[in-house]
């Protein structure tokens, strides 16, 4: 392995250790296993659309160093605060400026809200793979575990659910309406050709999670 090899993954390891000293109190919900599977969806994802790698790699582990500061704070952007986290950490590195633009990029567009939208390749694939692992089993592990985060009920009405808007009232919330409010739509709001095909797939567990979900609340057998 030549000098280069030898730095460029010392590098890397050093933004590994870097984003998960971010992570040590995280709720299960956001914890370093979910940026683990982000990563492994991006590296795919990126595969198939012919993304930089690198970049993707990066963007993958630091996007989600500024959730701790969400979680204390609603009125910070944990994208933001992630992106201004990520440029120190980036600029400890000899990885040219290039790089380490294309990499804050990913991270402060990854929630696509307001003006932030994702330009680069990189940067819709992040963000594909980020909604990715809101959705399918693992969108349902999620969603029930952030109902025990929150203490909010396993099974609401569906009834009454269906359609109705998100509640900031945690207790009158459930993955159900969750499910019927949010997750459901998230298919449609892919980037990529390979996180559309993955969404369709995802989505279609959901739905027969939910229906099964639904007939068992019912009494039906």
């Amino acid at each position: 392995m030549s000098n280069m090899n030898v730095k460029e993954d010392a590098q890397k390891n050093f933004i590994i250790s870097e984003a998960k000293r971010y992570f040590g109190d995280s709720r299960p919900t956001h914890d370093w296993d979910h940026v683990l599977r982000v990563h492994n969806l991006c590296m795919h994802i990126g595969r198939v659309e012919g993304a930089d790698l690198e970049v993707l790699s990066s963007a993958a582990y630091l996007h989600d160093v500024g959730r701790c500061y969400e979680e204390r704070d609603i009125s910070i952007c944990h994208a933001e605060k992630g992106a201004e986290i990520s440029r120190g950490i980036l600029d400890r590195t000899t990885f040219p400026t290039e790089f380490k633009d294309a990499v804050i990029h990913c991270i402060r567009t990854h929630r696509f809200r307001d003006d932030n939208v994702p330009l680069t390749l990189e940067a819709k694939v992040l963000y594909d793979a980020d909604k990715l692992d809101a959705i399918g089993a693992i969108g349902v592990a999620r969603a029930y575990s952030y109902a025990g985060e929150h203490n909010q009920r396993l099974i609401s009405d569906f009834e009454h659910d269906y359609g109705s808007e998100l509640s900031v009232d945690h207790s009158n919330h459930s993955p159900i309406k969750e499910y019927r409010v949010k997750l459901s739509k998230i298919k449609e709001r892919m980037l990529t050709s390979e996180g559309k095909r993955i969404a369709e797939e995802r989505d279609s567990f959901m739905k027969t999670y939910f229906s099964r979900l639904q007939k068992e609340c019912d009494g039906e057998l």
